[in-house]
């Protein structure tokens, strides 16, 4: 019983955050989208449905449901992203910060890369 509220919150706080993910490069949209269809689904499947058949980012999380799939453009672009952001470390925060960002890059990166296409 208590379990659909927390999982409304969940959904929610997650849908916050992809929002913010599309305003900022930096901030992953489709990870929150992906842990707000999940909390929907057990909060409220009509809302989980709805992302589902989103235009825009509908087909990733479908290939992510379904396939446990990450498309090569979504792929490249995770990649990519996180270099710059490993860069930027480079360039504002210097060592040893920078070893942060690239143990990002080599551990998420790999796991993405090695995902299903």
């Amino acid at each position: 019983m208590l379990a659909r509220p927390l999982y409304l919150a969940g959904g929610l706080i997650a849908m916050t955050l992809a929002a913010i993910g599309v305003a900022l490069p930096i901030m992953p949209t489709v990870p929150f989208l992906l842990l707000a269809a999940f909390c929907f689904a057990r909060s409220h499947p009509e809302w989980a449905q709805r992302l589902y058949s989103h235009p825009t980012y509908g087909q990733s999380l479908r290939d992510w449901r379904d396939r446990r799939a990450i498309g090569r453009k979504a792929k490249v672009s995770a990649i990519i992203a996180m270099g710059v952001g490993a860069a930027f470390t480079w360039f504002t925060a210097g060592f040893p910060w920078v070893w942060i960002s690239v143990a990002v890059l080599v551990t998420a990166g790999t796991w993405i890369w090695t995902r299903a296409e």
